[in-house]
């Protein structure tokens, strides 16, 4: 099994390989495309050209990173503002009608541990999901295996470290309701 599929199955691969790191440079010049193109149009056809499953009624406004493109899905009517970092190691899923701030980072890597195994490579991509109707505050981040529930919103500047319920309001760091 290549390290490629060993990160889309959820185990443990190791993130400097040569195949994962060609991958990351192809995202990332068509990235830098999309980063400077001024026209709407190629703006999303670029996206969609890098693998990225978005509709046209969605937008991404740029500066965009990422780290493979091909694991994000979009909603309709959804609206990622500039400056999201999106580490799309495993499936990044980003529902309808969902508002995301700028500066948002969404991490789906997660480092081993022991600094041996760190120094060597070994990570894990656990999948993040943003379920219909979120609103995510700039600056928020949201940490590897976290599911934000239908319609709850994310303060500004919050660490998401887990699961957040529908129609729930979380801020701080960690994230926790501040909902009575």
């Amino acid at each position: 099994m290549s390290e490629l599929e060993k990160m889309l199955a959820g185990s443990v691969y190791n993130c400097q390989c040569k195949e994962l790191e060609m991958l990351r440079g192809q995202t990332s010049q068509l990235l830098n495309q999309f980063n400077y193109e001024e026209n709407a149009e190629l703006r999303h056809q670029l996206l969609v050209q890098a693998g990225i499953k978005i509709p046209a009624d969605s937008c991404i406004v740029p500066p965009l990173e990422m780290s493979y493109s091909f694991n994000l899905s979009v909603g309709s009517s959804s609206y990622i503002n500039s400056g999201a970092i999106i580490l799309d190691n495993g499936v990044v899923s980003i529902g309808s009608n969902v508002m995301i701030g700028p500066r948002v980072q969404i991490y789906t890597a997660s480092h081993a541990l022991d600094a041996e195994r760190r120094i060597a490579g070994d990570e894990v991509a656990k999948p993040v999901q943003i379920q219909d109707k979120v609103w995510i505050g700039g600056g928020a981040i949201i940490l590897p295996g976290v599911t934000v529930g239908e319609g709850a919103i994310v303060g500004a500047g919050s660490i998401v470290t887990k699961n957040v319920e529908a129609y729930d309001r979380v801020a701080g760091n960690p994230a926790r309701s501040i909902m009575k």
